[in-house]
């Protein structure tokens, strides 16, 4: 018994300090990104590029998985409203839990499956084919080479797509309520933007700055830091998926605390 407890101690003991280099890598990371941001040139060829695969080419899945969120949503709420005799209300619902929750989370997770696993693994293979360090031999510095143009275009993209997200959302909700619940058109979009403030909205936007920048920056610390070849590839980027996800959802727990319960 004894043993089993210095052995758990031990392994959690670990784990912490394993999180605590984590995280202060990331940080750092972030620091010199952020210093390095003002200065020229910046290299707009390379943010656009980075932008049209954060921002463009998750648009379709996006949206896809978006519309089905909305529909979903409206079908579950509809299951108790519907007993109640308050299916008008579905719209309120629908428009308020895609705007402040739903929409900039789930935005946020299918990107940083989709674009931070790739990330990491573009910049892991870069990392072990010594690609990075050719870079520092001809005097370019990787962090603002590679970093600053992915941490710019994830943060300018991803409120963008979370704006496209609301709105397709919001529009599956729609069809549900217009359509399967006989709902009036104009009834239920009054009730969508007569409940609606600019704080939902804009609150669910900052968030997704954030977001974006956790995304761009957990990939790009896990992909600089590959060792072991193809499969140090592979974990680094299991890893960047996993803890992205885990500091995406803390970090949304964090702020919609803030912004209703502590911000007024």
């Amino acid at each position: 018994m004894f043993l089993f407890k210095r052995a758990f101690y031990i392994a959690l003991g670990a784990k912490v300090l394993s999180f605590i280099h984590f995280f202060g890598g990331v940080v750092s990371l972030g620091a010199q990104a952020a210093v390095l941001i003002p200065a020229r040139p910046l290299g707009g060829g390379r943010i656009l590029e980075q932008a049209k695969k954060v921002g463009v080419d998750s648009l379709p899945i996006v949206a896809l998985v978006s519309f089905f969120i909305g529909v979903i949503l409206a079908l579950q709420i509809a299951y108790i409203m519907l007993k109640m005799s308050s299916e008008i209300y579905i719209a309120s619902i629908v428009a308020v839990a895609l705007t402040r929750e739903l929409g900039p989370v789930i935005t946020a997770l299918i990107v940083a499956g989709r674009s931070g696993a790739g990330i990491t693994a573009e910049l892991g293979t870069m990392a072990v084919t010594e690609q990075v360090d050719a870079l520092v031999t001809l005097g370019s510095n990787p962090i603002k080479y590679l970093v600053v143009p992915r941490l710019l275009s994830m943060s300018i993209m991803l409120p963008v797509l979370t704006i496209f997200a609301d709105a397709i959302g919001i529009f599956g909700g729609y069809l549900i309520g217009v359509y399967n619940l006989s709902i009036r058109s104009s009834l239920y979009m009054n009730m969508t933007f007569q409940t609606l403030v600019y704080k939902d909205l804009f609150t669910g936007l900052i968030k997704t700055i954030v977001f974006g920048m956790i995304i761009a920056l957990v990939a790009c610390y896990e992909g600089l830091n590959v060792r072991g070849g193809a499969e140090g590839v592979g974990k680094a980027t299991t890893m960047s998926v996993v803890n992205t996800f885990i500091m995406i959802i803390a970090a949304d727990c964090f702020f919609t605390a803030l912004f209703y319960f502590f911000v007024k």
